[in-house]
């Protein structure tokens, strides 16, 4: 560009010189900039670590949010298998209730048992004299067990 290097064009105007040298040096300093922070090792780790965590952290809310659904979804059919085992359950009680009911109606049991209840009812004394010789040996049997101890 000077007339050293043999050029035959007229030398560049002084203007256009600074304002292309005002370029270079704002183009230099951008390029600085950016060499500057790929040798900051300590800033680039730092962005890499920060980068990560929020990572981590998406992750963790998915699965997060997976473990819910699923969980929910397996408390569901717990729940339903619980009401079928139970509406299940309470029919074969009902059903059993009612086969003893009947049997007991066929063998007499009941009416067996209402007797009984009545003599107990008008003649109190067999009962409580059976009621008495109990209490007695229960204390027969604490007194000699604490004369061996």
């Amino acid at each position: 560009m000077s007339d050293k290097n043999g050029s035959g064009s007229a030398k560049p105007d002084v203007e256009a010189l600074r304002e292309e040298i005002k370029q270079t040096r704002a183009e230099l300093g951008e390029t600085v900039q950016a060499l500057a922070a790929k040798a900051d090792v300590k800033a680039r780790a730092k962005e890499q670590v920060e980068v990560t965590k929020a990572n981590a952290k998406a992750k963790v809310l998915e699965t997060t949010e997976k473990v819910k659904a699923s969980a929910a979804s397996a408390a569901a059919a717990a729940s339903e298998k619980v009401r079928a085992a139970t509406a299940q359950s309470s029919e074969k009680v009902s059903q059993a209730v009612t086969v003893v009911g009947d049997k007991a109606r066929e063998s007499g049991a009941l009416e067996k048992a209402q007797d009984a209840r009545e003599q107990v009812r008008s003649n109190p004394v067999p009962l409580a004299a059976v009621a008495a010789g109990v209490v007695a040996l229960i204390g027969i049997i604490l007194i000699v067990r604490g004369r061996r101890r």
